[in-house]
């Protein structure tokens, strides 16, 4: 047997069995990685070998930006930026049918894009708006369902984390250009979410009895419009070319500070468990990214994108084809894998196939966060479906049921945003951060 093909063997048996085992999935492609490399080489050569390509993989200035956004919508979810947000999503969604639904659904878009985490906004919102849904009378699976369901929107309207990871293992792909092209995605997930949540919400009775003064809309407006600046700042900043997303991260960090200071909602005691918890974040994510590139230089010496370029194009020749596969490869592996060790395994493997059809990088980019944001709703390993399920003091099989219909909308999104091109390539194009030329369709249609 070549020493590549049983290189990829020991690598993925490794991981499979591990994962098997119940290990963290980093500790899992970490060990797999490192077995792999001792194949090919001597075992002092293959340790340093794997340092090497762990510091590479971490030696990233974009990396950087991680960190401090998940410092920022930490500081967000304890300094009363949530509930101000949810103030004014109230009066976008208070004419509709749910409308406290409604609210939870564009509240976790606001908050996701000043947050950029799913799992803060899902756990911020259903925490505030689970109690005052209960006391209307809505049912708690279909509160937390919502919830969930509109959770991701924040890692697709940035700034978002995940699509940094991918700027970062895609190569020279635009930060901004990605963070502009979610915003399409994202607020269609939303209004798709918004649709689904209005049918059921008239079938099942739920009204809202809340009536709206032109003095309460404008207070409202003038308590929420800071934390809505946020947006305006970090996102316009970087577009002005004024500062990069790494120096964007930052002045979120210090502007929510202030905020909260303003605010008088955040304690100085509460600011240790705040770090911490950024930082454990934040551990994970450099953890993954560090084993992830000792398992692409496995990969690589295997030559597994190739085979597995091969063995895909064997299948058929049509780009259609291609990316409806792919879709699938990535909805399963969202089921049972996080959205950052999925970006940084998958990308070097789907990626060349696609620029080889002509579909441009920022376009897959915007296609796998949207694949890999479904898995989060997804058990076994569903983030934000585990934390709404928690914050919504619901079972997972009592509210799986009720996110079905979400999901059918979601799906039908997905497949709009990955055969439709200008849905994610229209902003940074107009915004001069891309030069798209392609058709409205993708190629084939």
């Amino acid at each position: 047997m070549e020493q590549a093909v049983l290189a990829a063997l020991v690598m993925v048996i490794t991981i499979v069995v591990m994962l098997i085992l119940g290990f963290p999935i980093g500790l899992a492609i970490g060990a797999g990685a490192s077995a792999g490399i001792m194949v090919i080489l001597p075992f002092e050569q293959a340790m340093l070998t794997a340092a090497k390509r762990a510091f590479t993989g971490a030696n990233s200035f974009s990396l950087l930006a991680i960190p401090f956004f998940v410092l920022a919508g930490n500081i967000m979810n304890n300094g009363g930026i949530a509930k101000r947000l949810i103030g004014c999503a109230n009066i976008l969604g208070s004419k509709l049918p749910g409308s406290l639904a409604q609210t939870n659904i564009v509240a976790n878009m606001l908050f996701g894009a000043v947050s950029g985490s799913g799992v803060a906004a899902a756990s911020a919102m259903g925490g505030i708006l689970g109690p005052m849904e209960e006391e209307e009378g809505y049912s708690r699976e279909f509160s937390a369902a919502v919830n969930i369901a509109s959770g991701p929107t924040g890692m697709m309207i940035p700034p978002s984390n995940i699509m940094i990871v991918y700027s970062t293992v895609a190569g020279s792909v635009s930060i901004a250009a990605l963070f502009m092209a979610g915003y399409v995605p994202g607020i269609l997930w939303g209004v798709g979410c918004m649709i689904v949540a209005g049918i059921m919400a008239k079938k099942r009775g739920y009204v809202s009895h809340e009536k709206y003064t032109f003095a309460s809309i404008m207070k409202t407006l003038w308590q929420g419009i800071p934390s809505l600046l946020l947006i305006v700042i970090v996102i316009g900043g970087i577009l002005g070319g004024v500062f990069t997303a790494t120096e964007g991260s930052a002045i979120a960090v210090v502007y929510s500070l202030v905020l909260s200071a303003v605010y008088r909602s955040l304690k100085w005691k509460d600011l240790p468990k705040i770090l911490l918890d950024s930082v454990k974040t934040t551990a994970v994510v450099e953890f993954l990214v560090c084993v992830s590139a000792i398992m692409s230089w496995v990969m690589s010496f295997a030559k597994i994108p190739q085979m597995i370029s091969d063995g895909m194009l064997g299948i058929s020749n049509s780009p259609i084809v291609i990316l409806l596969i792919m879709n699938v490869i990535l909805l399963l592996v969202g089921t049972f894998m996080d959205p950052t060790p999925a970006v940084l395994i998958f990308t070097p493997i789907f990626l060349p196939i696609v620029q080889a059809f002509g579909m441009h990088a920022v376009h897959f980019g915007l296609m796998m966060v949207m694949n890999l944001c479904v898995g989060t709703l997804t058990p076994p390993v569903g983030a934000i479906l585990f934390a709404g399920c928690r914050i919504g003091q619901v079972k997972i099989e009592q509210v799986i049921k009720t996110l079905l219909p979400f999901f059918g909308v979601v799906i039908v999104a997905l497949l709009v945003v990955t055969f439709v091109p200008l849905l994610s390539m229209i902003i940074p194009n107009l915004l001069g951060l891309t030069t798209y030329t392609g058709s409205m369709f993708f190629v084939g249609m």
